[in-house]
Formats: C-alpha cells, sequence, structure tokens
C-alpha cells in the first residue's frame, strides 16, 4: 500500500544515522497542550444511514464544508510524556456543528423493489430545497512510541496505539418531491429526517516529530498515523510550523483526518481537514 510505503521512506530518510543519535535526558519530560488549542476544519464525506422503518435508506453528502458556514463548538487537550527513548502521548477532541443547508441527499437505497437487496436510486441535485446535519464527534486516542532518534534540531518517534471515534449525526431534508421507484412507489418523503451513530475502535501506526529550520527557534512539526479496525482505512496526517519559547512553543498546522467505513458504514469517505493553533507547555 502506497501510505505504508511514504512511512516508510520517512522513517528511512530521517532516521538514518540513528546509532549515531542520543536521547537529551533520562528523565520524564512532559508536554500539555490544552485547551484553547483550536481545530477548524472542513467537513466533507457521505453519511451513509442505516434503513429505517417505513423510508428508504438515505445517503447524505456533508460539504465540504467550510468551518465558517458551521455554527461549531468544540474542545481540545493533548498530553505527552517522555523517559528516555520512550514516549507516551494521547489526543482528546470533541467536535459539534450544525450545517446550513449546504449538504444534500445524493441517493437514496430502495429495498421494497428487491427486498432484501439494496438498489440505488440517484437523487439530483434540484430536487434537494433544504437539508441539514447536525454532528456531535468525540474522539480519542493514546499511543506508545519509541524516538529512533534525536539531535538539537531533529526528532522522530515511531509509534501504535489506539484511535477511537464516536460520532452521532442527525439530518432533516426538504425535496421538492418524494423519491418513488420506478414503479411508482415511494421510498422516501419529500419531507423528513433521520438519525445514526457509530463508535469505531481502529489500530493506528504512524511517526511523528519535528525538525529545525537552521539554529533558529523555527521547526517544522509532523504527524503521521494510518489504521483499520472497524474502519475499513482510517489515516491522520499534519504538518507546520512551530516557534519555540521559554516554555514551550507555540504553532500553527493543517490537520487531515479521515475515516472510510465498509459500503453497508455509517462514514464513505468522511474526512475532518483545517487549521489547527495553540501552545504546548513542557515541563
Amino acid at each position: 500500500m502506497r501510505i505504508f510505503s511514504v512511512i516508510l521512506a520517512l522513517v528511512f530518510a530521517l532516521g538514518s544515522g540513528v546509532a549515531l543519535a542520543q536521547t537529551k535526558s533520562d528523565k520524564w519530560q512532559f508536554r500539555l497542550t490544552p485547551y484553547p488549542y483550536i481545530w477548524l476544519p472542513v467537513i466533507d464525506g457521505i453519511v451513509n444511514y442505516d434503513l429505517s422503518p417505513g423510508i428508504g435508506s438515505p445517503d447524505v453528502r456533508i460539504g465540504p464544508t467550510d468551518w465558517l458556514d458551521l455554527q461549531n463548538f468544540g474542545g481540545l487537550v493533548s498530553a505527552s510524556a517522555k523517559k528516555g527513548r520512550f514516549v507516551i502521548f494521547a489526543d482528546f477532541v470533541y467536535l459539534g456543528a450544525r450545517s446550513k443547508n449546504n449538504g444534500r441527499i445524493v441517493s437514496v437505497e430502495d429495498t421494497v423493489t428487491a427486498p432484501g437487496t439494496r438498489i440505488p436510486i440517484p437523487v439530483s441535485a434540484d430536487l434537494n430545497l433544504d437539508t441539514r446535519t447536525d454532528l456531535d464527534g468525540l474522539f480519542w486516542m493514546a499511543a506508545g512510541g519509541y524516538t529512533l532518534k534525536e539531535t538539537d534540531t531533529t526528532v522522530l518517534d515511531v509509534f501504535a496505539g489506539l484511535r477511537f471515534f464516536s460520532i452521532d449525526v442527525d439530518s432533516s431534508w426538504i425535496l421538492s418531491s418524494a423519491v418513488t421507484t420506478p414503479g411508482d412507489v415511494e421510498v422516501l418523503p419529500a419531507q423528513g429526517s433521520i438519525r445514526n451513530d457509530t463508535s469505531l475502535r481502529d489500530g493506528i501506526v504512524g511517526i511523528r516529530g519535528h525538525f529545525g529550520i537552521g539554529e533558529g527557534k523555527w521547526s517544522v512539526p509532523f504527524y503521521f498515523d494510518v489504521g483499520s479496525g472497524s474502519s475499513k482505512l482510517t489515516w491522520h496526517a499534519m504538518a507546520g510550523l512551530s516557534y519555540t519559547v521559554r516554555w514551550g512553543d507555540v504553532f500553527i498546522v493543517y490537520r487531515h483526518l479521515e475515516y472510510d467505513q465498509d459500503s453497508g458504514g455509517l462514514l464513505q469517505n468522511f474526512s475532518f481537514s483545517g487549521p489547527s493553533l495553540g501552545a504546548g507547555f513542557n515541563f
């Protein structure tokens, strides 16, 4: 898989000469990035709702929805601890968002014409008058790793861990007409709402660290993981700029988190992608 090849290439490039690299301290070192650590993601993907009594199973596209077009709120915190070459870290994110008529129903699965099967019926964009979606999501990730390389300007960790994602999605719609089968059987009313939720648990592996820019206080932090389990595929990537100060550092990065379940899963190519800024405290 190409993603795994990228990880191996980065590990080889940054970790060359690892036998000569030494860690700075065998004492415990801690880092905390507390709220108001900010993430402003664009939300994009398809919500594949389960069959509900009396209606078909609509696939609702959300986005691409800029965070400026959402009523959203959230809380984020990240923490890590390191001793020698061993590191443990965790990340918690809560995100709530409400779209403003920028989603639409793209198809409805007909289970009436042929019971026991799902026949997709495309829904024209012109048919959508108003489709709104509320989303509440909780991310939790914990991992343990090993420092392959650490110098005054460069750190490279490899790690393995677990990511948990719980999401609750509620969509309501107004169409110009009901969706019917070729036999003129209604499978989705012109107005309605539907709700579903899921909890995903995935094992992940990845790399993280930073490398300095010259001899100054600027550096480039990076992070990448990939995993599977409840999801067919999930991956998370981040890169940006950081500036070191006496008590830690301040940063601005671009962060992308993506989930894709099997064809019957709730989330299809669903992603959160956008800038993140905050400050990390070392002690």
